[in-house]
């Protein structure tokens, strides 16, 4: 009982320093833009919303993993916290005030920062794979590169 408690607080931790990381990325963000403004209760308001659906989503997967229907255990976390934030945001335009009030590119700094985390210590698997996923690899790059950049050139001539 003890253990598996532990293991929610330390969910419930890693999610506060996902927090603080990205209230650090909106106090740079005014530090090098001081016209854009300074945090907010509004933001921190926002911010504790974001929090209690991803603590949410990670209770709710771990009651799913003990349900005997197979797809259920296996559904990804990320999945459940997107039901929940969609459910309470449908229920309510509160939750949807206040996360309004968090600046997105403040909340995927940190989110690339532990993707990249994450990658590199999957390394010694890449390692493993042919030389071929690199050459894929840098045309996917590319091509998403050049269909965004054209994608936008589209639009910004619509918009003139």
């Amino acid at each position: 009982m003890t253990s598996s408690l532990n293991k929610y607080v330390k969910y419930a931790l890693v999610l506060l320093l996902s927090v603080a990381l990205i209230l650090f990325t909106e106090q740079v963000k005014y530090w090098r833009n001081p016209e854009s403004g300074s945090i907010s209760w509004d933001t921190i308001g926002g911010l504790a919303v974001l929090w209690l659906f991803s603590f949410i989503g990670i209770l709710i997967s771990a009651a799913m993993k003990k349900v005997p229907v197979k797809f259920l255990q296996e559904f990804p976390v990320l999945g459940w916290v997107s039901i929940t934030s969609l459910i309470f945001c449908l229920s309510s335009d509160v939750f949807v005030n206040a996360i309004q009030a968090v600046n997105f590119l403040a909340i995927t700094t940190p989110i690339l920062t532990f993707a990249g985390i994450s990658v590199a210590n999957r390394l010694v698997d890449l390692r493993k794979t042919s030389w071929r996923v690199a050459i894929v690899a840098i045309f996917v790059f590319t091509g998403t590169y050049l269909g965004s950049a054209i994608v936008s050139e589209i639009g910004l001539a619509f918009t003139r």
